[in-house]
């Protein structure tokens, strides 16, 4: 088949068997125009909890079809690709929060949303790259263990002085990679272009930034800006996005190390096996697990209102 057959059959197939197509930004143009909704992926799973339809495909990465399914108990939650992973969500497991704990008492535990259901069960709160500010801010602690990606967890810190911050090694793979001098060489390539970074980047990368946040905000900012022309500091599936959005402007990778393999690993056909019921895997969470990871994301929206309302 063709990309446009095989996207013409998914449609048809989603329909009449009623299920829900959801798409990380970093997936595929071709898969993001088949998705029902297509953002980041508390987002996605926040749509997903309120969308009729029963069945879910989740495009993406395992923790976020994780986080789906935390949502959505009552519902079946697919992953197209079994092998699609999060490098930072597997670099710590509960047991070692627990030990963190031990080591660093009074400190309250924040965790980055890109974590697994069983390092969530002992968190305090989740946060999201847009919310983690306002929510750390805003937390009843004096002092933070932020925890998995020290990047993400320095831009907070800056702008939250008034906490003590510890962290631990790691983060996001291809973001940490990016380095100054990339940033240098860009900025020579395309002299009136905007920078525009996720935080998941290295402070000396987001320095440089016109604009920092997260993968729907950059894309948002891009789309309203009245400027025209951008270099794109995440994951490179974004350039093409905007391509297509605002194909009046210009879009420039950083670089192109800013290419996530694990999202790239799902197609088009991964997603009609699972409508056909030839491939794919449904997500199952123990349910006391399920249950009290979920009490660190429902704080996080429990907090992040509280401290959006003050």
């Amino acid at each position: 088949m063709k990309v446009k057959e095989l996207q013409n059959e998914i449609n048809r197939l989603k329909e009449e068997k009623g299920f829900c197509i959801l798409a990380h930004a970093y997936q595929g143009q071709e898969i993001c125009e088949i998705a029902d909704y297509v953002g980041d992926s508390y987002g996605l799973s926040v749509e997903a909890a309120a969308d009729e339809r029963k069945n879910i495909i989740m495009c993406g990465v395992r923790f976020m079809a994780e986080t789906c399914k935390i949502l959505s108990p009552d519902k079946k939650v697919f992953m197209p690709n079994p092998l699609a992973g999060c490098p930072m969500a597997d670099q710590y497991d509960a047991a070692a929060v627990r030990r963190l704990r031990e080591e660093n008492p009074g400190y309250a535990v924040v965790a980055y949303i890109n974590t697994s259901t069983e390092l969530k069960t002992e968190a305090d709160v989740c946060v999201t790259s847009s919310s983690a500010v306002k929510i750390c801010k805003g937390i009843d602690a004096d002092k933070i263990l932020f925890i998995p990606d020290p990047n993400l967890g320095a831009y907070v810190s800056a702008s939250v002085p008034e906490k003590e911050f510890k962290f631990v090694p790691g983060g996001c793979p291809r973001h940490a990679e990016i380095t100054e001098e990339e940033v240098l060489k860009a900025r020579e390539l395309h002299p009136n272009a905007l920078l525009l970074v996720h935080p998941e980047c290295r402070p000396e990368v987001v320095k440089h930034a016109d604009y920092i946040g997260s993968t729907t905000g950059i894309m948002k900012f891009a789309k309203e800006s009245e400027e025209k022309e951008f270099i794109i500091g995440t994951e490179n599936s974004i350039v093409e996005h905007l391509q297509y959005d605002a194909p009046d402007k210009s879009f420039y990778p950083l670089s192109v190390n800013l290419t996530c393999m694990d999202m790239k690993v799902t197609t088009l056909m991964d997603v009609y096996n699972v409508l056909v019921g030839k491939g794919g895997e449904e997500i199952e969470l123990p349910e006391e697990t399920a249950k009290k990871a979920r009490k660190s994301i429902d704080r996080m929206l429990e907090d992040f209102t509280n401290t959006s309302q003050k």
